[in-house]
């Protein structure tokens, strides 16, 4: 069970999963939740003119002699910003994300590289749009970039004018600034060829061991129950019917998990920022969550992740790969994949089926 504190402060504009409530099928929109600053009037799509190429619907086997069918339509096409994440002032990393609960996503991302372990370790976080020449050059002074003159920003400036950018600025506690000062360290040294020695694999491949849900107890030193096909399909069906800007734009991915009979889902360009901003979640309204479904397949990073946030279900719609089950039953993480039409299969933690 993870233990959470939170002193930090709740923002005011309007930044919260998507819910649904299982006892009405009425979306609901709770107030209680910590709210992201400066994102709250940012589409999370934008129409776009396209050109559709297709051949006639009743052409099955079309050839030479069948005429294409042109159409002019706008298409709606999913927002990725670059969010650049500022910790006690240190530039830290840049996350290319949906622009939407950019709180959670820091904070899930925070936890997931292990320099925070509790909420209240986040004392203060400001969001901001990078709008205007103005803010351009107020982020680039913040940079204290000594290497950039005033021609190279304005060249820069240039640049982004292509791009959705936010810079989420946080306040961590005095303990952890010699982990954040370690991992910066860490991350430098694996610009130039990926990962670099064994420090590099260390952090990478990271020993998980006092995360193991062996090592957990939850109230009852009873594992959490293996989730039914029966449960899983309407999860999946709440997700569907939930996933809004994957329905308009088709590239989005969502993770999702059902607390008190209601479905939380997080949605995001990136899977990885999915699981983040839903563990960010779970870290800032203190609560344990059973079973997070992913609209993705299932890599080794989110089982990571699974397991360093003590998730004890990870499933989902399409398959794991052969290093995400070998380190999910190492950990005892439960893990199930190919959720869809009537069917589930289960990788891990199966015995009790």
């Amino acid at each position: 069970m993870i233990i959470i504190e939170d002193n930090a402060k709740q923002s005011e504009s309007s930044d919260h999963p998507a819910t649904i409530d299982n006892s009405t099928g009425n979306n609901t929109d709770p107030t209680d939740l910590p709210k992201n600053n400066g994102a709250s009037n940012t589409p999370l799509a934008r129409g776009h003119l396209a050109q559709k190429h297709h051949y006639p619907s009743i052409n099955k086997t079309p050839n030479h002699n069948t005429h294409i069918q042109i159409e002019s339509q706008t298409t709606s096409l999913a927002v990725e910003a670059a969010v650049s994440i500022i910790i006690n002032g240190i530039h830290y990393a840049v996350l290319m994300a949906s622009p939407h609960q950019l709180e959670y996503l820091a904070v899930g991302f925070l936890f997931s590289e292990g320099l925070i372990e509790y909420s209240h370790e986040l004392l203060d976080w400001d969001v901001t749009q990078l709008a205007d020449i103005e803010s351009y050059q107020k982020f680039a002074q913040d940079a204290s970039d000594e290497s950039l003159d005033s021609a190279a920003i304005e060249q820069s400036l240039q640049q982004f004018q292509d791009y959705d950018i936010y810079v989420v600025e946080l306040v961590l506690s005095q303990r952890c600034h010699q982990r954040i000062q370690a991992q910066k360290r860490q991350l430098a040294g694996r610009t130039g060829c990926g990962m670099c020695g064994i420090t590099g694999l260390a952090q990478a491949l990271p020993d998980l061991s006092s995360y193991a849900q062996d090592n957990v107890s939850n109230g009852s030193n009873k594992k959490s129950a293996t989730p039914s096909l029966d449960d899983l399909l309407k999860m999946r069906q709440q997700v569907d019917a939930t996933q809004h800007t994957h329905q308009l734009t088709g590239a989005v991915h969502a993770a999702a998990t059902m607390h008190q009979q209601q479905l939380y889902l997080f949605e995001d360009v990136g899977r990885h920022n999915a699981l983040d901003k839903l563990i960010g979640w779970q870290l800032r309204q203190k609560i344990d969550v059973d079973c997070v479904l992913m609209t993705s397949r299932l890599s080794i990073e989110l089982v990571q992740k699974s397991i360093r946030s003590r998730i004890p279900w990870l499933i989902g719609m399409s398959a794991p790969t052969s290093t995400a089950v070998r380190v999910a039953e190492r950990y005892g993480l439960g893990l199930a994949g190919f959720l869809r039409d009537n069917r589930v299969t289960y990788y891990t933690s199966y015995a009790d089926l």
